[in-house]
């Protein structure tokens, strides 16, 4: 079966004041890079946004309804990061939309990919960190509407996912794992049911071997049927709002080890590219391509030696 790539052109879409933080045009460009290098455009499967009444399964109504809007108060749209537009309410329905379709792919063949997603410090009543809605816990309480029993979130963003622990935090068969840097945002961390708070100076082989330790263990003491994967890139060295020092290559690795992981037990393993933070979108782009590699390589992809690490 042919990998299952998530993506929709309005996750690029978003006008941003000039020097705004966000690279909003990651996804285009990831998008462009993969069909240059041979992908074709009939594997990318577009997803349609979700609808307003949905997001109650992991959000408050009050907030949904004020989001949507335009009726937030500034300082909550503030701690979100974005100026409020009817195209940023768009593409994030639209993006949540996408890692479910991504988690739904993965339970038929076994391993999918989604262009976007990863949006973490979403809480029930209010967005923060350039995330409006949840996708992540999102996708598995809706995994377990269709029969899913259990599902892990496996979140390697360099930012804890505190949103997801929160939100999840009374879900015993959803669980919940955030390996980041220690000091770095949020500045409150939320409990996650396994959390590995890193510190900044950690060397490549022993971030490889926590992240190792770690999916090990939750892989087989809770047996998931679905793992949600969040690989960030924001844990490289040239990231502007990570503190770790990860390189390109031990990226890959990660990469590798976790979808290895999951084949490996036959788990389906629904990826999603999280953060990545540099304004050289070409130098970004690359880092999110990792992921890709690692996945084809798992495919016999002979795409994956044209990916340069």
């Amino acid at each position: 079966m042919t990998l299952p790539l998530i993506y929709h052109p309005c996750y690029s879409a978003l006008a941003l004041p000039e020097r705004h933080r966000y690279p909003i045009g990651k996804y285009h460009a990831l998008k462009q890079q993969l069909l240059a290098l041979g992908v074709p455009d009939s594997q990318f499967h577009q997803p349609e946004p979700v609808r307003q009444h949905e997001l109650t399964l992991v959000h408050c109504p009050d907030y949904i309804q004020a989001l949507c809007a335009g009726e937030l108060d500034v300082k909550a749209m503030r701690r979100i990061g974005f100026p409020w537009s009817k195209e940023l309410i768009q593409r994030s329905l639209t993006s949540i939309a996408g890692t479910r379709l991504c988690a739904e792919l993965a339970l038929q063949q076994g391993m999918a990919l989604h262009l976007s997603g990863g949006y973490h410090h979403a809480f029930y009543d209010q967005g923060s960190g350039f995330c409006l809605f949840n996708d992540l816990a999102f996708a598995a309480k809706s995994m377990q509407r269709q029969g899913v029993r259990r599902v892990l979130i496996f979140d390697l963003d360099v930012h804890q996912g505190d949103g997801t622990a929160r939100l999840l935090a009374d879900e015993p068969d959803i669980i919940t794992c955030s390996v980041h840097c220690d000091k770095n945002f949020p500045y409150h961390k939320q409990q996650s049911d396994w959390d590995l708070a890193l510190p900044a100076s950690i060397s490549e082989q022993d971030y490889l071997a926590e992240v190792e330790q770690a999916l090990s263990c939750l892989l087989n003491w809770y047996q998931p049927e679905l793992v949600l994967y969040d690989a960030g890139v924001d844990c490289h060295q040239q990231d502007e709002l990570g503190h770790l020092q990860l390189s390109t290559q031990a990226l890959l690795q990660r990469d590798r080890l976790v979808l290895g992981s999951c084949r490996l037990r036959q788990i389906p393993v629904a990826a999603v590219i999280g953060g990545g933070y540099q304004r050289n979108l070409t130098a970004l782009t690359q880092l999110h391509l990792q992921l890709f590699k690692a996945a084809f390589e798992l495919e016999g992809n002979l795409i994956a030696g044209k990916i340069e690490t």
